[in-house]
């Protein structure tokens, strides 16, 4: 097991005054111990994927010189944007995040899986460009890949999903989806648009043209997004997802080309290039919804794809959400790419790329591993986030404690939770933590754990106040329709001399259990066993993983404190 550090500076960099106020919940340590469900072996050589484990979608990837660029989509939470560091493509390490301090984005109002996604990386000239949609499109840009990164600047154009390509003739472009001129001619229709782009004034100028889509070529092509270009071999290739993202959607990558870079463009005839649902659904640990490419090359000129993809424990249930996986690019004789060969499931053990370059270590990004924080840096490590971005600190570290004060709920969209997380990354997860000295002023006032979907899906486990009794509980929000506090579906009185409670939760693709402790006791069950699928996008809709943290929620004035207990 590891310990996390704080790697970053600018890692949740907070400044607040010292000593205990009314309310205050003291952390001890956040523990996390994660593994696959699949149980794989890796021959000399071979690397295993996917290569970020658990919530990294939309990843993309850029290399200059000898060194690998990451980053995937945050929607609303804070840090966002990730980046990871590797120079053997198949070991990432965060290195920063380019969403870092309060003022840069506004997440106020949104949702969950709302914010910012399908974020684009590229490099010209000295510079790192991110671009990317926030209700509208923005470029960001910095002179070193972990920041500081600036302040967005807004783009005028429509639609989605922007990426930029830099053509040999010193010319930049921006693709990206948006809506077709008039109206749509199949549900889903969309067209992929193409933009110049002047990187100094970072401003869109000239015509939109449209590439893909615009007509009835090809008439199959719906929810296209993520589109990137690249050239080889005197042709421009247009890669981009279709199908959409959902579970119960055929999501896959598709590729065309064309000898000008505004077209025409022709499809490829073997189409998708990628893709597994062309797979039976109750195959052994399923990889699905896999698209969302783009391609990088090596220094030796070997060609590579980073995609997303998710691990089902059940046809299209998955709660860790969609992440990051690695593939070589073939080329055919007549110059089209492909990922996967038609009815091929996506290998969890691949042969490395030629490299004999090594990544600087870090915390692990895949494959089965643990860790604990026991917040004696000054600072919170990357990896931690919230859910959109705080008007004000609501926690502290203070001498191997995690200080939280009292604050907003989770669930609630018009404000920023009291709630700071790490992602769930395997599908097999315990996460345990110790709540000292807490004393809930207030009926519904409550601390501990919190395993988070979206605002409308997430599960509480720790101490809370009922009708003047202190108490540990699991508490469940499955819907929009559950009452703002949610169900509380376990719960046991605890003695006044427990003063240190350590919570446990215990994670095993859909089912779930809690359990507890204090003094020199040992762990007590408070749920026999329970339904994990909630937390499932299959359930609980979105686009992000669950991420699981710690809270601090005062219960606000206009919310009744929970009165029906449930047996015990």
């Amino acid at each position: 097991m590891i310990r996390i550090a704080a790697i970053s500076a600018i890692a949740f960099a907070y400044a607040v005054p010292h000593g205990a106020g009314a309310g205050d919940a003291s952390i001890a340590y956040f523990r996390y111990v994660g593994r696959s469900q699949e149980r794989i072996s890796l021959a000399p050589g071979q690397y295993r994927n996917p290569i970020v484990s658990g919530y990294a979608p939309d990843p993309s990837i850029v290399r200059v010189g000898a060194d690998y660029y990451l980053v995937n989509s945050s929607f609303t939470n804070f840090p966002g944007l990730p980046i990871y560091h590797s120079r053997d493509l198949v070991t990432w390490r965060h290195i920063g995040n380019a969403i870092d301090r309060a003022g840069q984005f506004d997440f106020a109002g949104q949702y969950v899986s709302g914010g910012i996604m399908a974020p684009d990386i590229s490099y010209h000239d000295g510079t790192f460009y991110i671009v990317s949609t926030n209700n509208r499109n923005f470029v960001i840009t910095a002179k070193a890949p972990q920041g500081p990164w600036s302040d967005p600047v807004w783009l005028d154009f429509a639609g989605i999903d922007p990426s930029l390509f830099w053509d040999d003739d010193g010319k930049t472009y921006v693709v990206n989806n948006g809506p077709p001129d008039g109206p749509a001619k199949f549900p889903g229709h969309r067209v992929l648009w193409l933009q110049a782009f002047d990187p100094v004034a970072k401003a869109v100028t000239g015509p939109r043209i449209p590439l893909v889509g615009g007509g009835d070529n090809p008439p199959h092509l719906f929810w296209p997004e993520g589109p990137h270009l690249f050239k080889k071999a005197g042709w421009y290739y247009l890669i981009a997802a279709e199908g959409g993202t959902g579970p119960d959607e055929h999501h896959s990558e598709i590729v065309f080309r064309g000898r000008k870079i505004d077209g025409p463009y022709e499809a490829f005839s073997g189409n998708p290039i990628l893709t597994q649902a062309d797979l039976p659904a109750t195959r052994p640990h399923p990889v699905e919804a896999a698209g969302h490419a783009k391609f990088v090359t090596t220094p030796s000129g070997d060609w590579w794809a980073v995609f997303l993809a998710a691990r089902a424990y059940a046809p299209g249930v998955y709660n860790i959400g969609r992440e990051t996986y690695l593939l070589p690019v073939k080329w055919s004789d007549d110059g089209w790419p492909t990922l996967l060969d038609h009815g091929t499931a996506v290998p969890f053990a691949v042969d490395k790329p030629a490299s004999t370059e090594a990544t600087e270590p870090g915390a692990p990004q895949n494959s089965d591993f643990s860790y604990i924080d026991t917040f004696d840096e000054t600072h919170l490590g990357l990896g931690w986030m919230g859910v959109r971005v705080p008007a004000k600190t609501f926690f502290r570290l203070d001498h191997g404690r995690l200080v939280m004060a009292p604050g907003h709920p989770v669930g609630d969209t018009s404000a920023t939770p009291a709630f700071i997380a790490r992602k769930q990354a395997h599908a097999i997860a315990e996460v345990s933590t110790a709540l000292a000295d807490y004393e809930p002023d207030h009926d519904g006032d409550r601390a501990g754990l919190v395993a988070l979907q979206s605002d409308d899906a997430y599960l509480f486990l720790g101490v809370i106040k009922v009708q003047g009794v202190r108490r540990v509980a699991v508490m469940r929000r499955e819907t929009a329709g559950d009452p703002q506090s949610g169900r509380m579906v376990s719960s046991a009185v605890l003695p006044r001399c427990a003063r240190t409670i350590r919570l446990r939760l215990k994670i095993d693709g859909g089912a779930l259990s809690a359990s507890y402790a204090w003094g020199e006791q040992g762990w007590k069950p408070l749920s026999p066993g329970g339904d994990a699928t909630f937390l499932s996008t299959k359930k609980a809709g979105g686009f992000v993983g669950t991420i699981i943290g710690l809270e601090n929620e005062a219960n606000p004035s206009n919310r009744p404190a929970p009165s029906a207990l449930p047996k015990p």
